[in-house]
């Protein structure tokens, strides 16, 4: 059988279309994972937040985050090292929602650490919120584990 001009152009459509489907088909299978379920919430909040990165890029030092194994060592800035703090750890994985780990600690000294999972490796973005005295601090720093 001989190939005219006719049944390549068939044969190249065939190809594009399933090309086509095929492509559909794996973008449909994707999982998106959403950073927030509550935006609008979120974001009615947001102002405290962007209140408690000023305050806290006003201290004298930055936050000191150290990997050290299984543990993430955090020093916070010496000004908050005085009195007891209540400490909010966010650990969000930027790939993988499965990822994110969040724990609330009170800490004395200003100096504590947190014991990661094995499974925790990648980029990841540390939020960590500190209240003393009845202000708020928020810092954020960008690791990879």
């Amino acid at each position: 059988m001989k190939l005219n001009w006719g049944h390549s152009i068939i044969i190249v459509y065939v190809i594009f279309v399933g090309g086509i489907l095929l492509l559909a088909y794996n973008s449909s299978q994707q999982k998106f994972d959403l950073v927030q379920n509550d935006y609008y919430g979120a974001e009615l909040k947001y102002q405290e937040v962007i209140d408690a990165t000023q305050r806290a890029s006003n201290l004298t030092e930055a936050l000191q985050v150290e990997s050290k194994g299984s543990l993430l060592h955090i020093t916070l800035p010496k000004n908050l090292q005085t009195n007891a703090s209540k400490v909010s750890i966010e650990m969000y994985c930027i790939a993988d929602e499965k990822g994110d780990m969040k724990k609330e600690k009170l800490v004395q000294n200003g100096v504590f650490d947190i014991e990661l999972l094995s499974t925790m490796k990648g980029n990841y973005t540390l939020k960590l919120s500190v209240e003393q005295n009845g202000l708020a601090y928020y810092f954020e720093k960008k690791l990879i584990l």
